[in-house]
């Protein structure tokens, strides 16, 4: 893959690390590559639309992104630059250790800025930032079904995709309003992509949901232990399910983020002493850096992040 970016204007990590050559290229055999890359030009071919893979065995387990692993091997190359990110952060236990692995298997440079990378693997946020053509966005997907909690045979969810009748998941969000008032869901709020099929977004938060409708870069999500995959191509439809009377809304706060003041963020509510004391700061540790950064604010908790 290629990205025509002024990367070199753009801070990465060290260069591309040695690759250990105890390890075939990116981990994965080369039939197996060829694999998962059939079943996502498939995917490509029908937007939303769950494509069955083998998944192999990864050296971590079920549930810590060996869909999304899988995934990001079979499609990446020597000269491209990897940014990880778990929950938003660039400094989670498992986005590190992700982009260590593939550093080591495929020695390919990695990087924290969203700018500068040309393939992003993430679990359960899209980066602040906007992303641009030529950039593959690759999702960690726990549960691909979207229909799963309310049918759990899996021969009478492919009927309702193949018939597309999604009644049920429409009863669902009928019963929030009427129980709450508006539509609870608040995470993995099921879309339809390409006026066809319904899809998990993998578990975002619906805050992320306008970002997938007509995105610029190509959106590819794994799912390892349900052995599937299934994508959204670069500027495809997008729509988050509603009703005309309740139409589709994302979260909003009264706070700013306690570090960099930032009010149109997602907000992560942590607690911060033993008195229970709480802040809200931004999900995504790269646009907060960047903020403090460009306004002069100085935050012991984001030294080391960026220059």
């Amino acid at each position: 893959m290629t990205f025509d970016a002024p990367v070199d204007a753009l801070r990465l990590d060290d260069a591309a690390a040695s690759r250990d050559t105890h390890y075939n290229f990116a981990y994965l055999d080369e039939s197996t590559k060829r694999m998962l890359r059939r079943a996502l030009l498939k995917a490509v071919a029908i937007p939303g639309y769950q494509v069955p893979f083998a998944s192999r065995e990864m050296p971590l387990p079920y549930g810590w992104g060996t869909g999304g692993i899988q995934v990001t091997a079979a499609i990446v190359g020597t000269e491209d630059v990897l940014k990880v990110i778990d929950q938003g952060s660039d400094d989670t236990t498992n986005a590190v250790n992700i982009r260590r692995f593939f550093s080591r298997v495929a020695g390919i440079a990695t990087t924290d800025r969203t700018a500068a990378a040309t393939i992003i693997q993430t679990r359960h946020r899209i980066p602040e930032a906007p992303l641009r053509e030529g950039q593959v966005m690759v999702f960690q997907v726990p549960k691909p079904e979207p229909l799963r909690w309310l049918e759990p045979s899996e021969r009478e969810t492919r009927t309702m995709h193949a018939l597309g009748e999604y009644g049920p998941m429409y009863t669902k969000l009928y019963e929030d309003i009427a129980r709450y008032g508006h539509i609870a869901t608040s995470y993995d709020y099921p879309v339809i992509v390409n006026d066809r099929y319904m899809m998990s977004p993998s578990p975002i938060p619906k805050f992320d949901n306008p970002k997938l409708n007509a995105c610029p870069a190509l959106m590819l999500f794994g799912a390892g232990r349900e052995k599937r995959v299934y994508a959204v191509p670069p500027y495809t439809s997008v729509r988050s399910l509603d009703f005309d009377d309740h139409p589709f809304t994302v979260e909003q706060w009264p706070h700013h983020c306690a570090i960099c003041g930032a009010a149109d963020s997602y907000l992560d509510e942590i607690v911060v002493d033993d008195k229970g004391g709480r802040q809200f700061v931004c999900s995504d540790s790269e646009y907060c850096a960047e903020r403090v950064a460009a306004l002069g604010i100085h935050d012991a908790r984001l030294e080391g992040r960026h220059p």
